[in-house]
Formats: C-alpha cells, sequence, structure tokens
C-alpha cells in the first residue's frame, strides 16, 4: 500500500506591498518635519490610506496529496504561484496559512548555483554546495568522481570558480545537486540552462531519478520535459489549482489556452479576396477542437472566406512540429471558387505523431499569385499516450505502437571425446 509523501491542505501565502521611501539628504528630513503639521491639516487620513501596505496572495486554498514514489508536475503561467509552492514545500518559506506535511527526506534544486563562491575551486565548492543542499561528507566523496563526470569539468576541478564559464558553472551546479539522494526531489525549471545536449543529459538524469521510485515535484515551462517525467500534471493558476490529472489531459488544456490569445481573430482580412478564418478537428469528441486524442482515421476542416471569385485556384497545406520540422504537407489545383465561405477538408487514414504541439500553415493561390498564407491558430495538440522510446532523442517524430518479441534461440552443442 502506499504512503503519503506530502500533504497539503488549505495552503496560502500572502505577501505585503508597500512604497519604499525615498532616501534624501538631512536638510531634506528636516524640511519635511517642518512641514508635517501643515500636511497633516490638509490631508487627514488620506496619506496613511495612500501608504497602507497592499496584500498579494501568491498562493490560496492550495490542497492536494502526493504518494510515495510518484512523479508530479506544475505548470502555470510566470507568476502563478509554482515556486512559491515549491519553497514552502522545501521550507525556505513559511506559508501565511493551512500547512504542508512533508515525510522522508527533502532535496531541493530551486536556483542552480546557490551556494557557490567564486575564489574557492570546483573541488571546494563541490563540497561546499554538497553540504548546502544536505549531503553528508561520506556522500559526497562517494559521488564525487560521478558529479566530476557528469559536469565535464575533470580537467578544471582544481581551478577556483571564478575562471569558470557560466556554461561549466551551470554543469558542475546541476551535477551536484542531481546526484542527491532525498527521498523527495523538489526541482525548479533547471533543466532550461545550458545548450540542448546538456538539457537532454540532464533531463536523462531526472528520468533516472523518477525512475528510481523517489517523489518528485518538477516545475518546468517545456511541456515535452512535462510530458516525459510526470504521470500527473497541476496546473497552477493566479495562485490556485486550476486542473489536476493526467498529464495528456492538463497540458493539453493548458497549451490550448496558451494559444487562445492567437485564435482570437486576424485582423484586416475582410479587405483581402480571401482569406482563412479558422480550423477545427471534424467530429471530435473532445471539448477542445484543437485537441486529437486518437491516432486512427482524422478529419481536419479549414474554412475560408472569399470575398472574390478565384477561377484557377491552388490550395496548399503543411503541418510542423514545436522545431518548426516539415512533419506532413500536400498541395491541390484545379478548381474554381465563387464568393462566399468554403470548407478545405482535409481526411487522412492516421496521423501517429507522438504527443505535443504542432502547428498548420495554409496558403490558397490564384493562377499562381499568392491570395492567403495562414499559420493558424490554436496549434493542433496532440494528446495521445506514448508508444515509442521513453527518451525524446530516440523517440521520433511518428507515435507508432509496436510490438516486442524475444526469441530464444537453441543452441546444441555436441562434445567429442577421445
Amino acid at each position: 500500500m502506499s504512503h503519503v509523501a506530502i500533504h497539503v491542505e488549505s495552503l496560502g501565502k500572502r505577501y505585503r506591498l508597500g512604497q519604499r521611501e525615498r532616501y534624501g539628504s538631512l536638510r531634506d528630513r528636516l524640511a519635511h518635519a517642518a512641514g508635517a503639521p501643515l500636511r497633516w491639516a490638509r490631508s487627514g487620513k488620506s496619506n496613511a490610506a495612500q501608504n497602507a501596505p497592499r496584500n498579494l496572495w501568491a498562493l490560496r486554498n492550495v490542497s492536494f496529496e502526493l504518494e510515495e514514489g510518484k512523479v508530479l508536475g506544475l505548470v502555470g503561467r510566470n507568476g502563478a504561484g509554482k515556486t512559491t509552492l515549491l519553497k514552502i514545500l522545501s521550507r525556505v518559506t513559511e506559508p501565511t496559512e493551512g500547512g504542508a506535511e512533508i515525510r522522508g527526506r527533502v532535496g531541493s534544486l530551486l536556483e542552480v548555483g546557490t551556494g557557490f563562491h567564486p575564489e574557492l575551486t570546483g573541488r571546494e565548492n563541490t563540497y561546499l554546495n554538497g553540504a548546502i543542499l544536505g549531503m553528508t561528507k561520506r556522500e559526497i566523496e562517494r559521488k564525487f568522481d560521478e558529479i566530476v563526470a557528469f559536469a565535464e569539468v575533470a580537467d578544471f576541478i582544481d581551478t577556483p570558480l571564478k575562471h569558470y564559464s557560466t556554461g561549466m558553472q551551470m554543469r558542475l551546479a546541476f551535477a551536484v545537486a542531481a546526484h542527491l539522494e532525498p527521498e523527495i526531489l523538489l526541482v525548479d525549471e533547471v533543466l532550461a540552462v545550458g545548450d540542448l545536449a546538456f538539457q537532454k543529459k540532464c533531463l536523462g538524469k531526472m528520468g533516472e531519478v523518477a525512475h528510481a521510485g523517489r517523489t518528485i515535484v518538477f516545475v518546468s515551462h517545456q511541456m515535452n520535459q512535462i510530458r516525459r517525467l510526470c504521470p500527473r500534471v497541476m496546473w497552477i493558476d493566479a495562485g490556485g489549482v486550476r486542473m489536476d490529472g493526467p498529464a495528456s489531459q492538463v497540458v493539453g488544456a493548458y497549451e490550448a489556452e496558451m494559444t487562445s490569445v492567437r485564435a482570437a481573430g486576424r485582423p484586416g482580412t475582410e479587405q483581402t479576396r480571401a482569406s482563412f478564418v479558422r480550423w477545427e478537428i471534424a467530429g471530435s469528441a473532445s471539448a477542445q477542437q484543437n485537441l486529437l486524442d486518437l491516432s486512427g482515421p482524422v478529419t481536419f476542416r479549414f474554412v475560408a472566406e472569399v470575398n472574390q471569385a478565384i477561377p484557377l485556384a491552388q490550395h496548399g497545406i503543411a503541418l510542423y512540429d514545436s522545431e518548426r520540422r516539415l512533419v506532413w504537407g500536400n498541395g491541390f489545383r484545379g478548381f474554381a471558387l465563387e464568393p462566399g465561405n468554403h470548407e478545405f477538408v482535409h481526411e487522412l487514414p492516421e496521423l501517429p505523431l507522438k504527443p505535443g504541439a504542432y502547428s498548420w500553415r495554409v496558403t490558397l493561390w490564384d493562377d499562381g499569385q499568392l491570395v492567403d498564407c495562414w499559420d493558424a491558430a490554436p496549434d493542433l495538440l496532440v494528446g495521445t499516450q506514448p508508444m515509442t522510446h521513453w527518451l525524446d532523442e530516440w523517440a521520433g517524430i511518428l507515435n507508432i505502437p509496436s510490438r516486442f518479441h524475444l526469441l530464444q534461440s537453441q543452441v546444441e552443442c555436441t562434445r567429442v571425446t577421445s
């Protein structure tokens, strides 16, 4: 039976916002004091009301439980309260109301490089930073060679940190923090540092930690990282829990929200000969008309408003992944368009894409002359279950299911004796 590692109930954190007093000279202070009675007579209590501090609730009424060995992802806009929640769980700050019960040794990775000193060597900083993060000297000694190898700074380990490049410092800082062995690990957007190769290396290490059965709370703005590491995701919005559930559902809803601004409309299109105005997945059972949660037959419908006839029409369509790589494209010609609304319908027997956000580009031409080119909004969100490799760099683009069988070959050995 699983035990609860983190229990949060009615958690709230309030900050008081006020105006910072302006610095002044002694003459300014004396002049200000001399005129105080007159100002008080004129303003009464308005001054006090104007300078009264304002309250900001960074978190309010947050409740959830996380079982031992589970991984929880946190998503949300900047300033939504994700980092504040992790700071409370890691005991960096105290809650204003409610409480959080943590069962187990906690390791926090809230800011890469905290506790590093530029005058100390890489070796000295490794021991210092490890101690700050809760590691004993024996643990650091046991992990030291592995930490240095992961950070790729063996040739500079006895060089003062002030001579390290920013990338080298980040690699060493993450290596120390990633080799902690706590029962509960709190991680806040640290995998966004460094180059792409280092990010993949960090993500692989986080995957190892997750598969080792530790309890993890992971904050990231990279939805692919969230999908890969977190079966359960909680969406924090304006200090509260907006949605909590399976990663595919929560991430899909969050991505739809983030792309809704672009879908608000296309100003000025009424003056053109023709323009695409919206698109949808035809017959979708989902409440989100841009969410694809099945890999079977699918129909996409693009609606265009035609203001002037197009006798020699051509139509192009392209689908791109999040890195703007072309996934699929096609083109059609030999048809005419009269004024009015027209639906461009594309039927695909299947679209086996791995989960993520994808973008459409559709075009309309008249005898080789471009009439409209639309980067369709919102994005296409694929929320199917991953069926390929668990590492992103080996998963590819397609999400094709497969079966694996291991056949043990029987080798007959004949013993020859003289």
